[in-house]
């Protein structure tokens, strides 16, 4: 059998199919890495900002292509009845340049807005209640920002055992409740820029994404390339297997040597 596997010609047969299983293995894990990446989200188009009042309504749930889009608002914080949203993380500067997660808190501010209705601000993170970047600057102000959907309200029976002033989600009935003399749009704008400037760190909110669609195809690629590959193990197989059977055939075909005849003395 080694001898059989050691012939040149199966010696040649061995390294091409050690290279077609090498490469078809390969491509199969090329076509399935872009079958998984196909179905993974997208980041959709992000048009200009558009007032808040377009997409946050009181009473209305914020959906669909609202969800994460560019808003701008403008009035004034209602400092009396800012909250503190607990045990938030946000990437802060570490000494040596570093970047480290911090946890603190979102501060959450009133807006209210020209027609006396309110939109729910996260103007940043800070890392402890007592921050002077928690004071609520007076004014008119302007926020540009990301609209994002009321938070679960998984949480709301946990903000009775937080501290006064502090809650554990942005939760729009929650809200309603907090501020009673306000008539509350759903959502909360987190906020990028403000006018005039704020002091306190940025909170990150990732652009609107789309869902990503499977292209079954490159899956059948994949598998078509595999299918390929076991194939040509089969293959192998059969010419090792025949070549063997031939090797046995020939020898069993080959003359035996005769004896010589015994010399017999008169």
């Amino acid at each position: 059998m080694l001898r059989t596997l050691l012939a040149p010609r199966l010696v040649a047969l061995h390294l091409l199919v050690i290279g077609v299983l090498v490469s078809f293995t390969f491509l199969g894990r090329w076509q399935l890495g872009v079958f998984e990446a196909s179905g993974a989200p997208k980041r959709a188009p992000d048009p200009a900002p558009v007032a808040v009042t377009e997409l946050a309504q009181v009473g209305q749930h914020v959906s669909g292509t609202a969800i994460s889009r560019r808003v701008t608002a403008t009035g004034t914080y209602d400092a009396a009845h800012q909250l503190l949203v607990a045990d938030r993380v946000a990437d802060v500067a570490a000494p040596g340049g570093r970047a480290a997660r911090g946890s603190g808190f979102w501060l959450l501010t009133p807006l209210r807005l020209a027609d006396g209705t309110v939109v729910p601000v996260v103007r940043g993170w800070v890392p402890s209640a007592d921050d002077p970047a928690t004071a609520a600057p007076e004014g008119a102000v302007t926020v540009t920002g990301r609209l994002r959907p009321a938070e679960q309200t998984d949480d709301v029976m946990r903000s009775g055992n937080l501290p006064r002033g502090q809650v554990a989600t942005v939760s729009t009935a929650e809200l309603i409740n907090l501020w009673p003399d306000a008539r509350v749009r759903d959502g909360f704008v987190v906020a990028a820029a403000q006018e005039p400037p704020s002091r306190v760190t940025p909170v990150a909110v990732s652009p609107p994404t789309v869902g990503g669609g499977f292209t079954w195809r490159n899956l059948a690629y994949a598998l078509q390339w595999w299918i390929f590959a076991l194939f040509a193990v089969y293959m192998w197989f059969h010419f090792v297997r025949d070549a063997q059977r031939g090797r046995r055939e020939r020898e069993d075909a080959e003359p035996e040597p005769s004896e010589p005849a015994a010399h017999v003395e008169a």
